[in-house]
This record gives structure tokens, sequence and C-alpha cells, in this order.
């Protein structure tokens, strides 16, 4: 990791003093419950789209719809969410973080109430639209308040709580899910968010400060330019979306998506060139540390497919439901409860957020390849051993990255503009959507080529004539025939044992693939790790040399 020649715990230099002494030491008059409030709200969006893939068979049957027009319910909630992050770098600058978390909390909780009594799916579409639009402020919002309104004192607890909140959200969301449709309904799936987005509107309200109204002499803003990029941004998230369910550039739809969302894209790019938007920064964003930890960030997301999709996919494809695959991932989300205060600890006590980062990149990609060595007679307890290490793992990887992009942020000028910690805060947020999505593509991609190429070389070895296979079905047909209608009947059914038995292997050697897939990523992102810039100081010496530069009036620019 590359070194500066600024001493790490040195106060003569000036720029860093010189911010220092800038930043007020109390913006919030109740920081806590602000703290909570965005961290609630990220946690609350991340559970609903959670629940919500998790809950797509019980809501299709309630609705009566088929598969392929139920592909399309988890996308209207995500394009939404992926629309609404330009913009809320729009609605933030004019409104406040306060305006906009109360109203959109507010009408995301009224959705959710609502949406379990839908019918219609073309109304069960278009509220799930309204609720990602809702829910899809509360993220780009988080970094923002964090960066402008929380005091330096409680920035590493946000940071963990935050941290927490995501990962527990995502790794509790099986097992929770799983209690409501076995205990209580599958409509909780929607009830469970909305009750809390009341809480987080009190939060906010008692906890947020109401952001000064813009001087009336000064022009408005214009907001073409955030509609082009989010329509962009939200067609082609819509095409990653539903590519593989298409066959990708053999569906009219997909190009179609495609070519429209980067067309709107083309149509930002060229407005903000022709006319610059004063809300927004784009120059800043050209900084070696913003661009790897952006790219950090997808490869975090890309991480966290072991234990949202890959975990969770190895078990079902042996018939396991939500409530039998959730301890395998709740095993991470317990001790990340634990890990995630540790490292914290770590990061006051003026612990590198790199090093952070890169023990727990290094973490992930040694449990991953412990699961590499997974079988198709695997069940949740086999992977508690492992999911340990994962849990330690994505604590530290979290809570490093999302430390080391506030240290960016705060020391490369981002507090010396509102338009540069919006834009940081919509980039960032663009990143972990647009990421995430990609990350999601890539990996159902390769896992189904990997599966057709393992079924492929595995059929091979089973041919009609081979005396190990004529023997197999000949002996299942045996055991078969009391319980079938004629031999015909039980010879069929013992050749679709075979056929399904070959597929529960295809399956599981594609999973070690995917393993690896994420192992490798891991390899990848450690050497990325290794070129960041070190920050002049660690989040253990920013309130103490803080509190040197009030005592000191000398010391101000």
């Amino acid at each position: 990791m590359s070194a500066t020649t600024t001493p790490v715990h040195s106060a003569s230099d000036g720029s860093v003093t010189a911010f220092a002494a800038a930043l007020p030491s109390d913006l919030s008059r109740s920081p806590l419950l602000g703290i909570l409030a965005v961290i609630l709200g990220a946690g609350t969006v991340t559970l609903a789209g959670r629940l919500l893939t998790l809950g797509l068979a019980d809501l299709k049957g309630n609705v009566g719809i088929s598969f392929d027009a139920g592909a399309w319910i988890g996308s209207a909630f995500n394009v939404a969410i992926m629309f609404i992050g330009p913009f809320t770098v729009f609605f933030g600058a004019l409104l406040g973080a306060r305006r906009v978390l109360l109203v959109c909390a507010g009408i995301f909780a009224l959705v959710c109430a609502y949406l379990p009594l839908v019918h219609s799916y073309s109304l069960l579409i278009v509220l799930l639209a309204v609720a990602g639009l809702t829910s899809g402020t509360f993220y780009p919002l988080t970094l923002t308040f964090t960066l402008r309104n929380i005091p330096l004192r409680y920035t590493v607890l946000t940071i963990a709580l935050y941290a927490t909140c995501i990962e527990g959200a995502l790794n509790f969301a099986p097992s929770l899910y799983g209690f409501f449709r076995d205990q209580l309904s599958w409509r909780w799936m929607f009830w469970c968010p909305g009750v809390i987005a009341p809480i987080v509107m009190l939060c906010a309200y008692y906890g947020i400060p109401p952001s000064p109204k813009p001087p009336a002499s000064r022009k408005a803003p214009s907001f073409v330019g955030y509609l082009y990029a989010s329509a962009g941004f939200a067609l082609v998230y819509a095409a990653l979306d539903q590519g593989q369910r298409l066959d990708w550039w053999r569906s009219s739809v997909f190009t179609a998506l495609f070519a429209s969302g980067v067309f709107f894209l083309s149509c930002s790019l060229i407005r903000r060139f022709m006319g610059p938007n004063p809300l927004i920064d784009l120059p800043y964003l050209r900084q070696w540390n913003t661009l790897v930890l952006g790219s950090t960030l997808f490869a975090f997301r890309f991480a966290l497919l072991a234990t949202a999709l890959i975990i969770p996919l190895s078990l079902s494809i042996r018939g396991f439901d939500a409530t039998q695959t959730g301890p395998a991932v709740v095993w991470t989300a317990v001790p990340e409860l634990f890990m995630t205060l540790v490292a914290a600890y770590f990061l006051i006590r003026g612990l590198d957020s790199r090093l952070l980062m890169a023990t727990g990149f290094a973490c992930i990609g040694f449990a991953c390849i412990l699961n590499a060595q997974f079988t198709s007679a695997w069940s949740a307890e086999n992977y508690f051993r492992t999911e340990l290490l994962m849990a330690v793992g994505q604590s530290f990887a979290f809570l490093g990255l999302v430390t080391s992009i506030v240290l960016q942020a705060l020391f490369s000028g981002g507090m010396a503009s509102p338009q540069r910690v919006l834009t940081f805060s919509a980039f960032f947020h663009t990143v972990r959507l647009f990421g995430g999505e990609s990350g999601t593509v890539l990996m159902g991609h390769f896992i189904a080529k990997r599966e057709q190429l393992h079924s492929f070389l595995l059929g091979l070895q089973v041919q009609r004539g081979d005396w190990i296979t004529e023997e197999t079905v000949h002996n299942l047909t045996l055991g078969l025939a009391a319980k079938s209608s004629g031999l015909a009947t039980a010879a069929g059914r013992a050749v679709d044992i075979v056929g399904s038995k070959v597929r529960l292997q295809a399956y599981a050697l594609t999973m070690i693939d995917a393993f690896h897939l994420v192992a490798w990523m891991c390899v990848a992102t450690l050497l990325a790790t290794a070129t960041l810039r070190r920050s002049p100081l660690s989040f253990g010496d920013l309130p103490g040399l803080q509190r040197k530069s009030k005592s000191t009036p000398g010391d101000k620019p």
C-alpha cells in the first residue's frame, strides 16, 4: 500500500489542520437519532428488496400471474430505486435530507401497508415502483448526512451501525421470511418494512436538522440532466436484470432497453458539457482513490453473492426452502453484530482502514476456498464453520471500505461545498446499485453457462449402452416396477432419476466454480487495495485534531 511523505500523526500539515478547524463539532441537536434514522432507512430498503425476492413465489400465487409476468415484479422495485438515485442529489440539494426522508418514508409506509391487499398485476407493478422511488432516496442521503451533519466522534459509530444494519438485513432476511410464512403470513414481507418506516420518520424529525432554504435570488437548477441520467441508468439496469431470461441480444426487448438507456446517458453527458449544473461537480470524482474505491465497492457487492446467492442456491437445488437455508446465512449475520464493533474499535485506535479492508477481503476469499469443497450432500450445518470466517471478512471489508470512502471525502476536498458531497454520495450510490446488479447478472450468467458445460461433460459419461448406465437403469427399474403401471413406466421413471442425479452433480460442480470465482475476485481486490493512497490521518486522530484546532484560534485559516 502506497504511503505519503506526510507523517500520519502530525498536525503540522496546514491543509489537514484547516480541514479539521472548519468542521463544526456538533451540527445535529440529536446526532444519535439522526444516525438511527439514516441507518434504519438504509437497512429498511435492503430488507424490503431481499424479502421481495424471497417471497416472489407467494406473491405471484396471490396475484395469479405467470413466470414471465412475475419476472418484472422485482425489476419494478429495483429499477425505481436505480432511477431515483441521481434525482436524490437534486432533491437533497433543494429540499434537504430531512424533508426528503420524512415525505418518502411516509409514502413508503402507506404503500407497504396496501401492497399485500393488491390482486391486480398492473396496480402491483405501479405500487412497487412507487415503493422503489421512495425508499431509493434512503441510501444516497445516508452518506450525505454522515459527512455533513454527524460530529466526528460519532462517525465511526455511524459507519459500524450502518454496516451492521445492512449486512444484518441481508443475512437475516431468509430466516425472517421463513418465520413470517410459517408462523404469521407471507404478507409480512411488506408489512415489516412498512412498520419500520414510521420509526425512520420520527428519528429524522427529531435527529436531522432542517436544511436552510436556498436564496431567493439564486436561479433554480435544471432537473433535465438528472432526468436523462436517471432514465438511462434505470433502462440499462432493467436490460441487465432481464437479460438472462430474455436471452440477451437475441431479444428485441433487451436490445430496446439497453439502446434506450445508452441514448439517455449520452444525452445526459452532452447536456452536462453544454451547460454544467451547479448542483454537481463531476471533475471532483476524477481522483485515483475515488475510482479505486468505486471498483472495490463493486467487488464487495460481488463478494456478498457468496452468502446472498451461492449458498442459498447450493442448498435449494436439493429442495430446501428459505426456512432450511436460512440458518446457513444467519450463522454469518449473528457474529457480524459483534465483529463490526470490534472493527470499529480497531479504527478508533488508529488502524489503517485499508489494512482492515484488505484483511476482510482475504477472509472472504479464504472462506470461499473452503466452501469450494462443497458436495451435493451438504446441508446448512456444513457451512457453519466457514460462515464464521465469512462473518469476520464481510464485517472487516465493509467497515474498512465505508471508512475509506468517508476519509476520501474528508481529505480530498469533499467538504468544500455541498455540491461535492452530494455528487460523491450519488456516485457511490450508483456504483452500489449498478455494480450490485452487474455482479448478480455476471454470476447468474456464469452459473447458467457452467451448469450447461458440466451437464454436457457428465452426460458424455452417461450414455445408452454403457454397462454402468444400463446396470443402474435396470436396477432402478426393478425397484420401481412394483409402484408403477408397467415396466415401460418404471423404466421411464428410472431414466428420469438418473437424469436428475446428473443435473444435481452438474450444479454441485457449478457451485464450486462460483465459489472459486468469488475467491479470485477477492484476490484482484487485494491488488487494487494495495494501490490506494493513504489518508493523512486516521479516524482515531480526527477528534483530537479538531479539538486542538478549535482551542487554538491562530491555527484557523
